[in-house]
């Protein structure tokens, strides 16, 4: 049975109970075993480490990914989704480094490396709980007991495999080369690891000197921001073909050489100097200078301090003299080396330890750290007379993403992967993957693979997958192992861990007679694990081969876009190294999440609001839409803001839930006051006649036609904004617009038919968002599913909504016209109310008449067929609708666009924009038909010029009027006060006030109340006056003060009203509100039957009084008693003549044909089945006054019963209007006629608003 849903919600408990459901059931397991035999959708999650929480950076990529392989198993494939964690490298090794206070590799040499890998073990799972946790608490699907670890020995076997085929094929070396070096962590860093953290740093700025030894009088003059390189110089660049000059420094007296466009650098007037000489670069070639230090002075023999030329030398900085420490900087390095002053088999010139201390080579600093050594160095260079300026520089420096310390650039004897040599085929490859947002691919990307360098692999570390090379002391012999079963063979050890303490001690004969062969002591860098996730997290190829080539390359992966550098770029070198050809097909590239004021989140400044809190605030659905709607998925950044996730719950979220409840609210209605079941069976469905319900449905099936494209094209930031407007456009709408329908007030048929059409939205709307909003669909889904026929139910299992497949567009529902024609009836609306929020009219307060004005006569007619929605939505009495703009004095006039127009036309734009704004009506409406006028010389199109109507106040009549218009159409709305309109608009408000408080109370349509009420004058003439108009909304009776002692009070409140006080109060039950017009109910006991009936005292109210004889007369006629002698009787006593009967109201009376009757039970609500009756637009004839009335639909009870012919004849009959045609409707804005089809049973106790239709005369 469909449960009740209650007003209220809090998001975060109901996601709970859903995580305990899907818990319960093992859910995501179970779809796994259904889809088991389906295509294959292969996915590869990047590994996070776990020695930190996850961040919003983790929530949002791994939402990403929930998203896409929910998608594709709901799409019809199986989907394995394993979770996998990054477990060795730096994190972990600087965590440990910090905690056991170890500075270097003698440090760890004391401990053991076996006890460090212990520490190190120990914590790699520090935060798992908490990562499993909060991922679990997100919604996301993913396996986290099958998971892959990169510690794991089969994972590090395949590694090894990766490594033996890039060897094998003659891509691995070893070399010297300059790289980021982290001091911090004693080890070098690959390009794209040193390219993730820069900070704007102040630097020292030093302008050196460099005495020719030619002339000692003359200076080179060069500038550096790193001091401490200065003892490692060896030469001077500078490039051979910009200009250079000699100049006699007037201050110092000195003789200078330096660039000429760089002479800013040193001097601010040019007074300050006297150029003396002007000659090319090339002309400094091969001379030589005075070294700063003695520490490598052997070197001058291999032509060290010497100038050298080349073009990398630019004039934006510096002096165009640059400083050459050969192993300390990636172009000095390769100057030096094209000059031969180093050789590649050099001992390198490198006197910094692995912590970025000075060795003892550099006597003046030995030990000490070397951006501490800078002062001690200027210092030095002072006191040599070798220092011209010394100040400060502030510029964007590279930190050690880990340690948060400067790095320095520093030679390292490493191990390489080439890469530069495939640059071409990188390219190739990843222009045959698809990537979203596509400029990535090109640009960012793109730009970093065609300056791809070769690849340092090696790590001087500890916690990491060995690098499998055994080799000789000369390392003349090197054996690279692929396998362990290898490693086993060749060592003659069995082997359970490939960590360095399990293999380090291992040692291989030699096949050249050179002894023992012995394993290098490096480590893999982690992101060369990552690389090799695809095939070790299956351990190929020594298992799952044949599973792994089927599935390769993946169908998609995403990760954040700083993984351009890192994770992107490792899969697909490695994949095309080993196998040609791309790693991945489709990649979602997401933005960067920082905090609010644009910085980068951080746990140090706590800018931003902890994950945990805000799911336990709004819920992961919330988050989860606030994160996936915004740039963040377009690979732009993101300002996290917790209104913003609020937002989505109170915009989104919220409405779409109350439209849920709207709609269970009325089922249960229908099951309670109908007595009829509700059960949706799309096959057996009919098509509606209503135009909304075809709209929407149509609506439905066009965003499922756009959701299909998109979520293929993997546009995840196309389809939420439509979803998210699709939610806006059934809560705002379709429901508000049909809320009479769905409380069934149309008749049986028609409110079967609303909940159908919104039953078939909902449901098919929580499939479409079930990867979005998975906690949220399920939830309304577990309720929904209850109304569901069982014979159209195919699919095998229905318990979760995530088993189901996405639904498909049904082609036939789609009718764009009726989309088009709701569009234009939307507009409308919302221009009439921004003129209601201009003239500050409440909705409440009905208008005379909407005009609408537009050229297409077609148009109009749509606007034509809606017009009773525009009636209701801006609760106006009249629609106008008119092609004739003249008539009400509307002209065009026209606004450039200025984006489109002053980007095209640049200086010409301010006098072609003045001449669009006087052009004329009649000019701007020969533009309309023909799409382009001239402006100035220039052809202007649709798309450079904004077409406006403006409403020209001065025309007759026309001050009453308010006028707003679109691009289309044109509105004028009569804003002239009217009394009657006035009073109309305070029911309303009291209406208002009588709903908050049933809200207050948390009750439903259902329960029954009674509201009295108690105010006076103005206000109380209102109520008085529009009793019926308010318990037709209300739907409950409406009684003045007081309220009876023994009725229980639900709530009581006093307010003020325009000024008028007013107190209301709400009782439990509903003593039904009565006809309009005095009554009795008639127990007949004649001729041995019993009967019972209802007599009306008068009719209209206050008219056609019945009296005793009268009484017995029509009781005579209706019950069929020929002949009698009637007594009537009230309880003992019998009525006389001269009793006033309407003293008797609401009273059952007997009537027999002999002595008085025993007491009978008397009912406290008429009899039978009735109407009131409200007489609209014309006065009562036949010398009757009153406009409200009573129609029995039966008498006797259960008989009689009244046809719609009927009912209009009857109708007709009250009012004296024998003669005249009538229309009946449900409302006073007559909107909602009752027609034939509408069963009488449905308006018992309803009022009947009787319209009189024009004679020929009248018209």
């Amino acid at each position: 049975m469909v449960q009740q849903v209650p007003e209220n919600i809090s998001f975060p408990a109901e996601e709970e109970k859903i995580l305990e459901f899907w818990s319960k059931f093992d859910c995501f397991q179970e779809c796994l075993k259904q889809s088991k035999h389906r295509p294959k959708f292969t996915f590869y999650d990047g590994p996070p480490f776990a020695t930190g929480l996850p961040h919003y950076g983790h929530i949002l990529a791994g939402t990403i990914k929930d998203i896409v392989t929910r998608y594709a198993h709901q799409s019809g494939f199986h989907v394995d989704r394993r979770f996998g964690w990054d477990c060795h490298g730096l994190p972990v090794e600087y965590e440990i480094d910090k905690t056991l206070g170890i500075k270097g590799p003698e440090d760890v040499a004391k401990m053991g490396i076996a006890e460090y890998n212990r520490q190190c073990r120990a914590i790699v799972m520090r935060y798992s709980a908490e990562w499993k946790s909060t991922v679990t608490r997100l919604g996301r699907w993913i396996d986290f007991d099958n998971d892959y670890k990169t510690l794991y020995p089969q994972f590090m076997e395949s590694v090894w495999w990766v490594f033996k085929q890039l060897y094998d094929k003659g891509l691995v070396y070893r070399g010297v080369k300059v790289m980021p070096f982290s001091t911090a962590c004693n080890t070098p860093l690959s390009n794209f690891e040193s390219h993730q953290n820069y900070k704007e740093v102040q630097d020292p700025s030093v302008f050196i000197t460099f005495p020719l030894e030619e002339d000692e009088n003359i200076s080179l003059v060069a500038w550096t921001t790193t001091p401490w390189t200065l003892p490692s110089n060896l030469a001077v660049c500078v490039n051979p073909d910009m200009q250079y000059v000699k100049v006699k420094d007037v201050a110092r007296g000195k003789l200078l050489i330096l660039m000429e466009a760089r002479l800013s650098a040193l001097y601010k007037l040019e007074s300050d100097y006297e150029i003396l000489e002007r000659f090319p670069g090339a002309c400094l070639k091969g001379k030589t200078y005075k070294p700063l230090f003695d520490y490598f002075l052997k070197y001058k023999e291999k032509g060290a301090f010497t100038v050298l030329v080349d073009h990398y030398v630019k004039e934006e900085e510096g002096t165009g003299i640059v400083h050459q420490a050969p192993y300390f900087g990636a172009d000095d390095f390769r100057v030096c080396m094209d000059a031969s002053i180093i050789q590649k088999d050099s001992v390198p010139i490198c006197p910094v330890d692995a912590s970025g201390c000075f060795t003892a080579e550099v006597t003046d600093f030995t030990g000490q750290y070397v951006k501490d050594a800078d002062k001690s160095i200027i210092r030095t260079l002072k006191e040599r007379g070798r220092l011209l300026i010394a100040s400060t520089f502030t510029h964007s420096y590279p930190f050690c993403w880990r340690s948060d310390t400067p790095l320095i650039y520093k030679a390292v004897p490493s191990w390489f992967v080439r890469v530069e040599h495939m640059a071409d085929q990188l390219l190739k490859n990843n222009d045959l993957c698809y990537w979203v947002p596509e400029f990535v691919r090109e640009k960012r990307f793109g730009n970093w693979l065609k300056d791809a360098h070769d690849w340092a692999i090696s790590r001087n570390r500890y916690w990491g997958t060995p690098i499998p090379l055994w080799v000789s002391e000369d390392l003349e012999e090197v054996v690279c192992i692929g396998s362990v079963a290898e490693l086993e063979e060749l060592s003659g050890v069995k082997i359970s861990d490939l960590h360095r303490e399990s293999i380090d001690h291992l040692t291989i004969p030699s096949r050249c007679g050179k002894g023992s062969l012995r394993r290098i002591s490096e480590v893999f860098d982690c992101w060369f694990e990552s690389g090799s996730m695809p095939y070790a997290q299956v351990h190929y190829p020594f298992e799952n081969k044949r599973e792994f080539e089927d599935a390769f390359p993946a169908d998609f992966i995403a990760e954040g876009i700083d993984q351009t550098r890192g994770w992107f770029y490792t899969l697909l070198v490695l994949a095309t190294a080993l196998f040609g050809q791309p790693p991945f097909k489709n990649v979602i590239v997401n933005g960067l999440v920082l905090a609010s004021d644009g910085q980068k989140m951080s746990k140090r400044k706590k800018n931003y609001p902890d994950p945990t809190m805000i799911i336990q605030k709004y819920g992961a659905d919330a988050l989860r839409l606030y994160l996936i709607n915004s740039p963040v998925v377009r690979a732009e950044n993101l300002r996290f803001k917790e209104e913003g996730v609020r937002d989505i719950l109170k915009d989104v979220l919220l409405p779409w839930y109350n439209a849920y409840r709207f709609f269970i609210q009325n089922v249960m209605r229908l099951h309670k006051e109908e007595e009829r079941e509700f059960q949706y069976n799309e096959n057996t469905v009919k098509e509606s006649p209503n135009i909304t319900d075809r709209w929407i449905l149509s609506f439905m099936q066009s965003l499922i036609g756009f959701f299909e494209t998109e979520m293929a094209a993997y546009r995840l930031y196309t389809v939420v904004p439509r979803l998210v407007k699709f939610v806006d456009t059934l809560t705002n709408w379709y429901v508000r617009m049909n809320r009479r329908r769905l409380k069934g007030e149309n008749g049986l048929e028609d409110c079967v038919t609303v909940l159908e059409t919104l039953f078939s939205v909902l449901f098919s709307l929580c499939r479409l968002m079930a990867p979005y909003t998975p906690f949220l669909t399920e939830l309304m889904y577990q309720n929904l599913k209850m109304l569901i026929d069982p014979a159209s139910v195919q699919d095998k299992d229905t318990l979760s909504i995530h088993y189901l497949m996405l639904p498909h567009v049904r082609e036939e529902l789609i009718d764009k016209k009726t989309e088009g024609a709701v569009s234009r009836m939307q507009s409308v609306i919302e221009l009439g109310r921004v003129i209601r929020d201009r003239k500050t009219i409440p909705i409440k307060y009905p208008l005379k008449e909407i005009i609408v004005i537009h050229q297409d006569a077609e148009a109009l007619k749509d606007i034509k067929s809606l017009e009773k929605y525009i009636i209701e939505e801006l609760n106006v009495r009249k629609v106008t609708l008119s092609t004739d703009k003249n008539k009400y004095g509307i002209r065009l006039r026209a606004e450039p666009d200025h984006m489109v127009l002053g980007k095209r036309l640049k200086g010409a734009f301010k006098p072609v924009m003045m001449a669009i704004k006087q052009l004329s009506s009649e000019a701007l409406e020969e533009f309309q038909k023909s799409g382009s006028i001239i402006v100035e010389g220039h052809e202007l199109h649709e798309e450079d010029i904004r077409l406006m109507y403006t409403f020209d106040q001065s025309t007759d009549g026309g001050a009453q009027f308010e006028a707003h218009s679109d691009a289309q159409a044109l509105v004028l709305l009569d804003v002239t006060p009217d009394q009657s309109m006035v009073d109309e608009g305070m029911a309303r408000e009291v209406i208002n006030r009588i709903q908050k408080l049933r809200k207050k109370c948390n009750l439903v349509p259902t329960d029954e109340v009674t509201v009295y009420y108690k105010s006076e004058g103005y206000l109380h003439n209102v109520i008085e006056s529009h009793t019926d108009f308010i318990f037709a909304t209300i739907k409950a009776p409406l009684k003045p003060y007081p309220a009876p002692g023994s009725d229980k009070v639900l709530i009581q409140e006093k307010t003020q009203l325009k000024g008028s006080d007013l107190e209301i109060t709400l009782t439990q039950g509903s003593s039904q509100p009565g006809p309009a017009c005095a009554y009795v109910n008639l127990n007949i006991c004649a001729n041995g039957n019993e009967q019972g009936g209802v007599l009306l005292l008068e009719n209209p109210k206050g008219e056609n009084r019945l009296d005793l004889l009268k009484l017995k007369n029509i009781v005579t006629s209706i019950f069929g008693l020929k002949n009698a002698d009637l007594a009537v009787f009230c309880g003992n006593s019998e009525i006389q003549n001269q009793t006033d009967l309407l003293n008797l109201s609401g009273k059952t009376l007997c009537v027999t044909t002999g002595s008085a009757p025993s007491p009978a039970n008397s009912p406290s609500s008429l009899l039978c089945q009735y109407v009131n009756l409200q007489l609209l637009n014309a006065r009562p004839q036949e010398c009757l006054m009153g406009t409200v009335g009573t129609l029995l639909l039966e008498n006797p009870l259960g008989q009689n019963g009244l046809t719609h012919q009927g009912l209009l004849h009857e109708a007709a009959k009250v009012f004296g209007l024998r003669s005249r045609k009538l229309k009946l409707f449900l409302n006073e804005a007559q909107t909602q006629e009752i027609t034939e089809d509408i069963p009488l049973k449905t308006l018992n106790m309803k009022t009947v608003y009787v319209s009189v239709l024009p004679t020929t005369a009248e018209s």
